[in-house]
């Protein structure tokens, strides 16, 4: 019989608390060595070992953002506490700190915590000069893709392997796992279509990390002139491209959270029509509407929202619509979104506002041209099977880390 009074009551709980630490310390220590760390997916900027010997003594210059972090800690931070030398960093799509919303162009700017200047690759151009370059050794190249060909980061990372390779400067890529990396799917991008929404002749959803990514390009010679740049990738340890992964932070203002990174292949082509996707929500890419009734029980509002959304489309119009929070399975890449949508509208022309818009994001003028002619999904992706193919022979040469099983 416990006697649970006075001193022998804060005897008991004073053993339970040394018990729950010492749980608390064991866990710890086999989260951080031992077998369970075996399976624990560490990114390249997590393996500053791999790195820092590379950097010692040399001027660097980084691409990075909000999500080029170790645990809770920047690079940029990191590095400075570490004595290496940072002369500039360089901005994609949604600046430094990912705070501009898309498509809102970036200044050259110096951050207020380090007095590190800021060159915009996403302003006046997206390639940066031979002089913002000058007095640069190595380019380190840290930033959170979602594996889709009309996610800027990947355009971003073509034009600085370009100058890198035309100015003679090393590239180092921190490797990231990609959370849409457990498939490749959609048509190829032909010539005609290049632009800055897609540079490089890969599908939709290209199922590749950054670092093979660049090697592809690399390999392939993509760039200007066939250049090549001198390249060297820190690759995420543990990590197959069966593994599920779930990015830290949000790699932009309107992908909050893992099921709108899986969704954002398919409903990012609504982006093209008069639909909204979200954005003005806390739910963007994870909800489709429309001011119309008829199209649905589930129903939204787009608003002014800072650091997301300033202007979002149907901008303080009630919505009617489809909500996919509650998915079940995994989404992946799929036209049916589009098709079913297109056919709730009687005028076509009310849907569909951008189609220029469209065939770029989408690489061609074949896919749309099918859509409206009533091509079943299947029909149309018969049309990029043979493609689709040969790309997976040239992807399989670059890949860093082993593959994910195709379920026939």
């Amino acid at each position: 019989m416990i006697k649970v009074n006075g001193n022998s009551r804060k005897m008991f709980t004073v053993r339970s608390w040394l018990l729950r630490l010492t749980m608390l310390w064991l866990i710890l220590c086999l989260a951080f060595t031992g077998y369970p760390s075996r399976n624990r997916i560490l990114t390249g900027a997590n393996q500053p070992d791999l790195y820092l010997p590379i950097l010692k003594g040399k001027k660097l210059g980084l691409v990075v953002n909000q999500t080029s972090r170790i645990g809770y800690q920047h690079l940029v931070d990191f590095l400075l506490s570490n004595n290496m030398t940072i002369i500039k960093i360089f901005a994609p799509e949604h600046g430094f700190r990912g705070e501009a919303g898309a498509g809102e162009l970036i200044d050259n700017s110096k951050d207020a915590a380090t007095g590190i200047p800021i060159i915009s690759v996403y302003g006046t151009n997206r390639k940066p000069t031979a002089e913002q370059l000058t007095g640069i050794d190595i380019i380190i190249f840290d930033i959170q893709d979602v594996g889709c060909r009309f996610y800027t980061f990947i355009s971003t990372l073509h034009y600085m392997m370009e100058a890198c390779a035309e100015n003679n400067i090393k590239m180092l890529v921190l490797d990231r796992p990609n959370p849409n990396g457990n498939y490749f799917d959609g048509p190829i991008l032909q010539t005609a279509f290049q632009s800055f929404v897609g540079m490089d002749p890969i599908p939709v959803v290209h199922g590749c990390t950054i670092g093979e990514l660049a090697l592809m390009i690399n390999g392939e010679k993509w760039l200007k002139n066939g250049v090549q740049t001198q390249i060297e990738i820190i690759k995420v340890a543990n990590y197959t491209h069966s593994r599920k992964y779930k990015p830290p932070v949000r790699p932009s203002p309107n992908l909050p959270n893992y099921l709108a990174i899986r969704l954002y292949p398919s409903l990012c082509f609504f982006e093209a029509t008069s639909v909204s996707v979200g954005r003005g929500t806390q739910h963007p890419f994870q909800v489709l509407g429309y001011p119309n009734k008829s199209f649905g029980s589930f129903s939204f509002t787009p608003q002014s929202l800072k650091g997301m959304e300033i202007n979002p489309l149907q901008k303080d119009k009630l919505c009617f619509g489809e909500d996919f929070r509650k998915l079940k399975k995994i989404p992946q890449f799929t036209l049916s979104y589009f098709i079913s949508w297109l056919l709730k509208f009687e005028n076509k022309d009310e849907f569909l506002t951008r189609s220029r818009w469209f065939n770029q994001l989408m690489g061609n003028d074949t896919t749309l041209k099918l859509i409206l002619e009533g091509k079943t999904e299947a029909e149309i992706r018969k049309t990029w099977e043979e493609e689709l193919a040969n790309y997976a022979v040239i992807r399989q040469k670059y890949l860093l880390y082993p593959d994910f099983k195709t379920i026939k």
